[in-house]
């Protein structure tokens, strides 16, 4: 049961990264059809700004519960490479105790941004220019929430894994 529980946990996050990978596609498009009617017909995309600014965020929270699940947030490798093969176990303790401060964060971040998604699915508050371009903001405050809540319990996987196994793999 732990096992599958385990492997959802990760298919949700990659799943995400898909996701992720393809809003960056999207925004690609976007961009050059932005460049190519701005240049040749003097018709730029309107609300191009607010769709990048959109996309830069679910981006981010899309891709970031996959980086954690493989291990790849930024960290100082090199002094905790250092500590692993001098000290294994506080290695270990080390590792784990970046995982429960990051882990912490991303808690404080779900609980500080569900007020808000909620704030926003009531008001139905946009952003963007009326009559040029808008598009509601609670999409991107879900997203954050959801992604922040995956990105704690990945971060309570790599605490908890048993030694030499990788966390939602």
């Amino acid at each position: 049961m732990i096992d599958k529980f385990i492997k959802g946990i990760g298919g949700i996050a990659q799943a995400a990264n898909a996701a992720g990978t393809f809003v960056v596609i999207i925004l690609i498009a976007i961009v050059g059809y932005d460049i190519i009617a701005r240049g040749f017909f003097n018709k730029p995309f309107l609300g191009a700004v607010e769709v990048v600014q959109f996309a830069m965020v679910l981006i981010v929270f899309l891709q970031l519960p996959d980086v954690i699940r493989v291990g790849r947030l930024t960290r100082s490798e090199g002094f905790l490479g250092l500590i692993h093969r001098n000290k294994p176990q506080w290695g270990r303790n080390l590792s784990r105790c970046i995982d429960l401060v990051g882990g912490l964060f991303m808690v404080l971040v779900a609980i500080a941004i569900w007020p808000e998604f909620l704030d926003m699915w009531e008001s139905q508050d946009f952003f963007g220019v009326p009559g040029v371009f808008t598009a509601p903001w609670w999409p991107v405050k879900l997203v954050i929430f959801l992604s922040t809540g995956l990105c704690a319990t990945l971060f309570a996987l790599h605490i908890f894994k048993p030694r030499g196994q990788n966390a939602a793999s």
